[in-house]
């Protein structure tokens, strides 16, 4: 049986659109960023924005 009144597009599943990001889009968010007051800090190249962690921990032997 064949329904031509009913679509393809409701028999197939469509896949969700992958979000994509451009240039233009991440220029025109920093730039509200920007005039809502917001700050950007530079950070000099080789380094982050982060504090040292204190490294991975030694693993200790159970006895038992």
């Amino acid at each position: 049986m064949n329904d031509p009144t009913v679509s393809l597009e409701h028999k197939m599943s469509k896949k969700p659109e992958k979000a994509t990001l451009t240039t233009a889009m991440i220029e025109e968010q920093t730039a509200a960023f920007l005039k809502a007051g917001g700050s950007v800090e530079y950070v000099g190249k080789g380094k982050s924005g982060q504090f040292a962690s204190p490294g991975p921990q030694p693993a200790t032997a159970k006895s038992g």
